[in-house]
């Protein structure tokens, strides 16, 4: 097989599954906004019955579910979490990655020092861009 011929059946292969995936996320989307009309609606007409700790208990969720929602619209609408945070993911990224390298370094071989190394000043760069 050659190789443009592998890359088309990665890229179709990558394609299938982030079809499949946002086809997974609509229904977890379609379920949660059904889930919360229901409780809205359960809210306005039994709230004389409930009590005010149930009431309170009820909103939480729907508060919660309305953040997954808006979630689950930002991952299928732009490919990513309402609440990524490039720099912070970076810095974590990297002191993360410092310390593993601090304590194992001498127990790796070489060249993946060598990259480990190499994948750090990028994350350097890549803050020094963002900040």
């Amino acid at each position: 097989m050659k190789q443009r011929e592998k890359d088309h059946n990665v890229n179709t292969n990558k394609s299938e599954n982030l079809g499949l995936e946002n086809a997974r996320r609509i229904d977890d989307l379609i379920d949660l906004v059904e889930k919360h009309t229901r409780t809205e609606r359960h809210l306005e007409q039994h709230s004389d019955i409930s009590s005010p700790e149930q009431i309170e208990h009820s909103k939480e969720v729907q508060c919660e579910r309305e953040h997954k929602i808006e979630n689950l619209k930002n991952i299928i609408a732009y490919g990513q979490h309402e609440s990524d945070n490039e720099l912070e993911n970076l810095e974590k990224n990297y002191h993360y990655s410092q310390g593993y390298l601090d304590h194992n370094q001498e127990n790796m071989n070489e060249q993946d020092v060598e990259r480990a190394i190499e994948k750090q000043e990028h994350r350097k760069d890549q803050m020094k861009f963002l900040k």
